[in-house]
């Protein structure tokens, strides 16, 4: 059969080459349907000036006056839908904040990396150079991810009231010396009971204040 004077073959052939261009073209990118991944971090219809750091774009003034009360002019990125006081839909505000950068915010507004391989039983007491993060709602000036110097902190599970448990009740036997993981220690005080009492009185003192801690230099629970 014919439709207008094109055989029906022809007109299939041309609707399988349209289909195929037109999967070609969403393929490639020309109506890509991809969400950017910041928009995770965005709640939607939320209010602008409470929306993450990674949210919006703002035109920060390195020039103020540090700890001081800032305003800055910000914009929402691109798929990001947001309202303000009054749920009205907006794409401009303004943000209040300390002037401050990243780095100069307290340990409350960011996240570090924990190191297991410094001693946090040492003197003097080791430090450690940590990867920080601000906090998703905190707003500073420059880089959000930073290094710091933070002191060891880690723990191994160890809990102080055990170790001075073993120590006064077992620890002629150098109960306490291989609870912490100290075998060497708890050998000697075992094969010397205990140094003749002396080395118990000593290690439950010296584990009572702290400064015996656990072997692989973890802080008690």
């Amino acid at each position: 059969m014919v439709a207008a004077g094109v055989p029906l073959g022809v007109l299939l052939r041309l609707c399988r080459v349209l289909l195929f261009l037109s999967q070609f073209y969403i393929l490639s990118g020309g109506e890509s349907t991809d969400i950017p991944p910041y928009v995770m971090k965005c709640p939607s219809n939320g209010l602008c000036s409470r929306l993450p750091a990674d949210c919006v774009e703002c035109r920060t003034n390195f020039s103020c006056v540090y700890g001081k009360p800032v305003t800055f002019d910000c914009t929402v990125k691109p798929s990001v839908t947001c309202v303000d006081q009054d749920f009205k839909s907006q794409k401009n505000f303004v943000i209040n904040m300390t002037c401050r950068f990243c780095w100069q915010l307290p340990e409350t507004d960011y996240e570090c990396s924990n190191s297991t391989s410094c001693m946090t039983v040492s003197c003097p007491r080791q430090r450690y150079t940590a990867n920080c993060t601000v906090r998703d709602h905190i707003h500073c000036l420059g880089n959000r991810t930073f290094p710091k110097m933070l002191y060891c902190n880690w723990t191994g599970g160890y809990k102080w009231s055990t170790a001075l448990a073993l120590s006064i009740t077992l620890g002629g036997f150098g109960a306490d010396r291989f609870y912490l993981g100290q075998w060497r220690e708890g050998l000697g005080k075992l094969f010397s009971f205990g140094g003749l009492g002396i080395w118990t009185l000593i290690d439950v003192l010296l584990i009572g204040v702290g400064y015996v801690g656990p072997a692989d230099g973890s802080l008690y629970i």
